[in-house]
């Protein structure tokens, strides 16, 4: 007789370890949470500096680590309005998302496009403002920076998940090597981020300290 194998000696089928819905739910939560309380901060300095135009912001440590010169440069109101209201009002919409993840509910593919479209736009702006610290305003700020921080895994993970699910259609091969490495490729962003502020700025940042 011809032995029949057990459900313990089945082979799972070869690929990359998906990211849960639940990982992605709980980054969702944490990297909007994060992003929302930096908007937020930058957004009230700025309203205690119209109030009290003479006050030292408190995200001020020197002359070149500080959020003021950010708030009072041109770059800093691109829309007409302080960019950090852009973070205090996006954000929430990234908390919501991750909320509504783990109460198990599935979200539409438009949804995940429009939420993926609005972080793409959301980190070309930082790009630009990135730019403008290292290069225009030469001077860093540390409110900023920590949405800098959040926005890079905030996107990667969402084109990671949308390759996962077919929403971004790609070769199975990209996909796979998308996922299995996504941990690897989000690394290489930080490294290349930290790289071009050192490289910008990094004679700067040392002689303020």
């Amino acid at each position: 007789m011809t032995a029949v194998a057990s459900s313990d000696d089945v082979v799972a089928p070869a690929g990359p370890k998906p990211l849960r819905e639940r990982t992605m739910a709980l980054l969702l939560l944490a990297l909007g949470a994060i992003g929302f309380a930096a908007s937020f901060a930058l957004a009230w300095e700025k309203y205690l500096a119209f109030v009290e135009p003479d006050r030292a912001a408190s995200c001020t440590l020197n002359l070149f680590v500080t959020c003021s010169a950010a708030m009072e440069s041109w770059q800093g109101a691109l829309l007409g309005f302080p960019n950090p209201y852009l973070g205090v009002a996006a954000f929430p919409v990234v908390v919501t998302t991750g909320v509504v993840l783990l109460t198990g509910a599935r979200l539409p593919r438009w949804y995940w496009t429009s939420l993926l479209v609005g972080t793409v736009l959301g980190q070309a702006l930082v790009f630009f403002l990135m730019w403008t610290s290292f290069y225009a305003i030469v001077a860093l700020c540390p409110y900023c920076m920590v949405v800098w921080t959040i926005m890079w895994p905030l996107l990667w993970y969402q084109i990671v998940r949308g390759a996962q699910t077919g929403d971004l259609p790609m070769g199975a091969g990209l996909r796979d090597a998308l996922v299995a490495n996504r941990t690897i490729i989000l690394v290489i962003g930080y490294v290349a981020a930290v790289g071009w502020l050192l490289l910008a700025v990094g004679a700067d940042l040392v002689r303020s300290f």
